[in-house]
């Protein structure tokens, strides 16, 4: 007992002041996160529960729901095949620029979206590097939901790939040996011991990819087209209404965002939870 008194104590000596650092740490994340958050409940609160029920499920609104949660939804399901496969090569394989494809991977962290938007606009466009090839196939990407989908799959690939890659590096290739050995064929060996290892990963991956891009707006809004009722995203909703000073309707509409992030947050915390406990056993 006095062990562990004597180890708790020393653990608060380790860092000092812990009761003023709680306090600055509780105001800090009250004045940048709480406070934000709440004036946009409070400003949401002066409307009355038939105009906002008008104004978050009017038939232009429910569109742009359709596709960002849509096309989120789309983009970081391909990110989870792809980003595994990605995650699965820089890990289990060597060949040369393998650092440079590495870094590459990271790519969509560091680049402005609004660049991004640019650029993948630039190369889907009828004449661009790749949509003048895909336009007589009939397949146009650009100011589509299609190009919609394409920048969310590009900006959400580095989440699945950064949650894999560890895990796939920290499994133990001896069951896959003793696997091989007992006569299990390299399908059967992926699909009965490497799989169910990465599984709670790429789940976490799916879900960060997708809670970032229900969110995303620079790199959407230059290869959406914004048209109404077809490729108009949630977030330029709401700086629509913001422009027509319509606050009290971008409120309405951000608080359905908002309490969708929080539902997010929650499964990826789940999620995570999930995944250190089949870690510990």
């Amino acid at each position: 007992m006095t062990s562990i008194v004597t180890s708790r104590s020393s653990a608060n000596r380790v860092i000092p002041g812990f009761g003023l650092s709680l306090g600055f740490t509780i105001f800090y994340l009250a004045l940048i996160v709480l406070v934000p958050l709440s004036a946009i409940f409070l400003k949401t609160f002066t409307m009355t529960w038939d105009a906002f029920w008008n104004a978050v499920t009017s038939e232009r609104v429910m569109a742009s729901y359709r596709l960002s949660f849509g096309a989120a939804l789309i983009g970081a399901t391909i990110n989870v095949v792809f980003g595994g496969i990605v995650a699965w090569v820089l890990v289990r394989y060597q060949f040369p620029g393998k650092r440079f494809v590495d870094a590459l991977v990271d790519l969509p962290f560091a680049l402005p979206t609004a660049v991004a938007g640019i650029t993948l606009t630039a190369l889907y466009s009828s004449n661009g590097w790749i949509g003048k090839y895909l336009e007589p196939l009939g397949i146009k990407v650009a100011f589509t939901p299609l190009g919609v989908v394409v920048a969310l799959t590009f900006i959400g690939l580095p989440f699945v790939v950064r949650t894999v890659q560890p895990v796939l590096e920290d499994a133990e290739r001896e069951l896959e040996e003793a696997a091989a050995s007992l006569g299990a064929s390299p399908w059967q060996t992926f699909i009965r011991v490497i799989l169910p290892g990465i599984v709670p990963a790429l789940l976490t991956g799916f879900a960060l990819a997708f809670a970032r891009a229900t969110g995303e707006y620079g790199s959407v809004v230059f290869i959406a087209g914004n048209m109404p009722m077809v490729s108009e995203i949630t977030p330029l909703f709401i700086i629509t209404k913001l422009e027509q000073y319509d606050y009290t309707g971008a409120t309405a509409i951000a608080v359905v965002m908002l309490i969708a992030s929080f539902l997010l947050l929650l499964a990826i915390n789940l999620l995570q939870a999930w995944t250190r406990k089949r870690a510990g056993k």
